[in-house]
């Protein structure tokens, strides 16, 4: 007698099997591009939305957390064009190159094009439809992943950036990349960011949603000798907002870089950060950190693999989460060091401050170490507030609330004030001031 398994798809599941049967021959991109999606959607629809069982994901329940799947985001009217004018205010007083996208689409009236000597900018749905050579050799294979929500953006991939830094260009202002989430849709983003040898630029995403369903994915290509400063920035529209944010950033690092990267969330409904980042040249140099701030009933994830593929490079990862209400704060960071990456110098530590007993804080850091001549090293700290440190602000004439405002300021600050550009740097912590303030 045999028995037959059979796998029980969910209501989801079943309406984004639906969903790519529905949107694929509209997609943009024909040929090897449609075969890249098929491909993708076959891996996906075999593994199914990620669960508590799948232990990458065993923090956020994707299977339970999706009850239904909202449509694919039309293109937006003027009237989710007005209020995606609005978006991203937190960095306003900052010089930047603005890049508009609304609900997955790219807006060029909202966007600065203008010309720059070493810089080319095109859109993700343009380049896929014209079967361009640089998205041909790169999307899909800077980072190697079978991530399932990796492979659900790959098949429904629809708008995004695409932008080549020549080598030796200095990027005159930062870059930042604006999506902002009007409808209740979903909407797949994808964007690829080539950096040549010896290039110089600062980046910024920032996404903004309310009731919208995201999947957003940015490939990254550094070459040799050149230097990047990348800053991710999610936030809801309301404390009651019921988004869903899923991002992930693949980079793949040349010889002699110097990357950062940092992951900045005032709070979202459900947003899962993850990060593959994959030392492809010796001597490169990597500070990845991250700083959130929820309340209520929010929840946040970062997840980051950091690959020592070669020798000689270094990384330092560094995140804080404050944790007030129901909330939930999820770290997962791992560290591989490859067989042949000797002379590895690898140090991660997550903290997490909880305001509530009913907060909650998941730190889960790993090391995976191949190599014997390294220096890597782990930690992870939850706890409250100190009350030593509150006696002694209160026996100075401090009010409670004001001295717990300045020792949580105190401890997101440490974070933040890694952030070399001094404009995003003062933003960020204006940012944290206005939440700690809403909160008192």
């Amino acid at each position: 007698m045999s028995v037959v398994v059979q796998t029980v798809k969910t209501p989801a599941e079943q309406a984004l099997a639906g969903v790519f049967a529905a949107a694929k021959s509209g997609l943009p991109g024909k040929g090897a591009m449609a075969a890249l999606r098929e491909d993708a959607f076959r891996r996906f629809d075999a593994a199914g939305l990620p669960h508590r069982r799948v232990e990458d994901w065993k923090y956020t329940d994707l299977r339970a957390l999706m009850a239904d799947v909202k449509p694919l985001a039309g293109a937006p009217d003027a009237a989710a064009k007005a209020c995606a004018n609005h978006a991203g205010q937190m960095l306003a007083g900052i010089d930047c190159r603005r890049l508009v996208f609304v609900d997955g689409g790219f807006v060029p009236e909202l966007s600065d094009l203008s010309p720059e000597p070493g810089l080319a900018i095109g859109t993700m749905a343009q380049a896929l439809a014209n079967g361009d050579a640089l998205v041909a050799a790169h999307v899909g294979k800077v980072i190697e992943t079978k991530d399932p929500a990796v492979a659900l953006n790959t098949a429904l991939m629809g708008d995004g950036s695409v932008i080549r830094i020549a080598a030796g260009a200095a990027v005159a202002r930062p870059i930042h990349l604006i999506f902002a989430g009007i409808q209740p849709a979903s909407s797949f983003t994808r964007s690829l960011i080539v950096v040549e040898q010896g290039a110089k630029a600062v980046l910024i995403e920032s996404h903004e949603s309310g009731e919208a369903q995201v999947n957003s994915a940015l490939e990254l290509v550094v070459g040799d000798d050149a230097q990047i400063d990348h800053l991710k920035v999610t936030s809801a529209q309301g404390l009651n907002a019921q988004g869903l944010h899923i991002s992930t950033l693949m980079a793949a690092l040349g010889a002699r870089v110097k990357f950062s990267s940092f992951a900045f969330t005032p709070g979202s409904a459900v947003v899962r950060n993850q990060m593959f980042v994959r030392f492809d040249g010796e001597g490169s140099e990597a500070a990845i950190g991250g700083a959130s701030l929820l309340n209520g009933r929010q929840h946040v994830d970062t997840t980051l693999v950091i690959d020592h593929a070669v020798g000689g490079c270094s990384s330092r990862e560094r995140f804080k989460s404050v944790l007030d209400g129901e909330s939930r704060g999820i770290f997962q960071g791992k560290i591989i060091v490859r067989p042949q990456a000797q002379k590895t110098d690898a140090k991660m530590m997550t903290q997490a401050l909880l305001l509530s007993d009913s907060a909650e804080a998941d730190n889960k850091p790993e090391l995976e170490i191949f190599a014997d001549d390294v220096q890597c090293g782990h930690g992870a700290t939850t706890g409250a507030l100190d009350q030593d440190l509150m006696f002694y602000l209160r026996a100075r004439g401090i009010p409670a609330k004001e001295a717990e405002a300045l020792l949580i300021q105190a401890f997101i600050g440490e974070a933040i004030e890694a952030i070399a550009h001094v404009g995003i740097r003062a933003a960020l912590m204006n940012a944290a001031i206005a939440w700690l303030k809403a909160r008192a």
